[in-house]
């Protein structure tokens, strides 16, 4: 999840205060794998689904072209990464954190590389790094091909340092409608191992290097202290992006602010260190009742609609529509919908899918999970319900009227950022796919995929 914070304060003190309690989400039954049935029945297209597979990758092959290597890139004009205002460069952390933020990004050489696979090219991995003195890209991180003892070829995220970064999207917008779905064969990104946070010589999945921390994109708070006297990341919080829909071309590697203001829907670990506070619950689907994070073991999964209000009153993120075995809550302490098993794993995989339909999206998980066994969790939010309507939902500019729009104002020692019409009528935001690890200044750690496959709808 990687909840946005300021650098001075944990992520407990940004959780938003009481959630609001909504009637249970209707859970639909599950499509059959391969394209086959109904996809969950109903739903956006006014009938069956009957998918019609159209890409797939199981990475026995793997074949990148157009590799660009690395190369030096702020996210400045010009760049063809380049979005907005919360950017790596963006005037968010120019005007929040003045000069002291200039100068910090200005000592910071930031790397980036890209290359395609899989057949046509559909498939783009995105990576990022700092040059650390010891040249780019050595030791730095990685997407192949590896093949697992017992469980074959893999596609492999290598992101060994917590200002690395590394992601795996749609090289293009997706259509209309879709249904993309991930297999995941392994995961480290923190989170408990057979009852220990601290194994493998890590810390939460860290390596304990004595400086991990957000330099330099603070969400608010005191931007002048050098790097190592930021908010320690170690003791706080990994995690990973198993499946989430972005609203902008060109998906790639961004601050963490970035990530959390362009997602429209997400399926996304936050494992958060030894925490026992209220501001993260676990769904027992077995009971229907929600359990203290002590519940689980830190390797939840957040199944999350990201609707268009503000999370937080001082610093930029979309709020959150949480469906679960347990009720709908809107906002408040996070729920993940159930607890993954990574000691299983590559014996237990677990697939993910994200459903657009003609009025919906549908977040789908499959698999075995701590406490409640074998499960299909499958939960469907429609675009504009009257009470929530998804963030940045509208990928053509006729298909949305203007009627959300607003300007977020962000006040600060240094300043008062204005992001001015965050959804105005006119607007379009396509949709691509992100798998992987986003955030330039959080998370590490390693994991395995494999069986990404995209449908489109065929015969209803």
């Amino acid at each position: 999840m990687g909840e946005t914070m300021p650098r001075v304060l944990g992520a407990a003190a940004v959780l938003a205060a009481l959630a609001v309690v909504l009637p249970t989400a209707a859970v639909a039954a599950a499509g059959e794998r391969g394209g086959g049935g109904d996809g969950g029945g109903g739903g956006g297209g006014g009938g069956k689904y009957d998918w019609k597979l159209v890409h797939a990758e199981d990475f026995s092959r793997f074949k990148p072209a157009g590799d660009t290597g690395w190369k030096p890139d702020k996210d400045g004009p010009g760049s063809p990464y380049d979005v907005d205002g919360y950017d790596n460069d963006g005037e968010y952390f120019k005007t929040i954190g003045g000069e002291a933020f200039e100068e910090h990004l200005a000592g910071i050489d930031l790397y980036r590389r890209s290359f395609e696979f899989g057949k046509g090219g559909w498939l783009t991995a995105e990576l990022a790094t700092r040059d650390k003195g010891e040249g780019v890209g050595k030791g730095g991180p990685s997407f192949s091909r590896k093949v697992l003892d017992g469980a074959g070829p893999a596609g492999y995220f290598d992101n060994p340092g917590h200002n690395d970064a590394v992601v795996v999207r749609s090289t293009d917008e997706l259509p209309a409608e879709y249904r993309v779905e991930v297999t995941l064969k392994t995961i480290d990104f923190g989170g408990q191992r057979n009852g220990e946070w601290d194994y493998d010589g890590k810390v939460n999945g860290y390596q304990p290097t004595g400086c991990t921390t957000n330099f330099p994109w603070g969400a608010s708070g005191d931007f002048t202290p050098e790097e190592c006297d930021w908010f320690d990341i170690t003791k706080d919080s990994n995690g990973f992006y198993f499946l989430s829909i972005m609203d902008y071309a060109r998906p790639a590697p961004h601050n963490n602010v970035f990530i959390h203001n362009h997602r429209k829907v997400v399926m996304d670990g936050y494992n958060r260190y030894k925490y026992t506070g209220n501001g993260l619950r676990y769904c027992d689907a077995e009971s229907g009742e929600l359990q203290p994070y002590e519940w689980g073991s830190g390797n939840g999964v957040n199944m999350i609609f990201m609707n268009k209000d503000r999370r937080y009153a001082n610093q930029p993120g979309t709020e959150y529509v949480m469906h679960s075995e347990c009720g709908t809550e809107v906002g408040g302490g996070i729920v993940s919908q159930a607890d993954l098993m990574p000691e299983m794993m590559p014996e237990q995989s677990y697939e993910f899918a994200v459903e657009r339909r003609s009025d919906s999206y549908v977040l789908e998980l499959k698999g075995e999970f701590r406490h409640v066994g074998e499960r299909t969790l499958r939960y469907e939010q429609e675009f504009d319900d009257g009470v929530n309507p998804l963030w940045h939902h509208n990928r053509k500019a006729g298909d949305y009227n203007g009627e959300h729009n607003a300007d977020w104002t962000y006040p600060s020692p240094n300043g008062t950022y204005v992001d001015e019409d965050v959804w105005p009528k006119g607007s379009a935001y396509p949709d691509y796919f992100l798998i992987g690890q986003p955030h330039m200044n959080f998370y590490e750690g390693s994991a395995h995929i494999d069986d990404i496959r995209m449908y489109v709808p065929g015969k209803r």
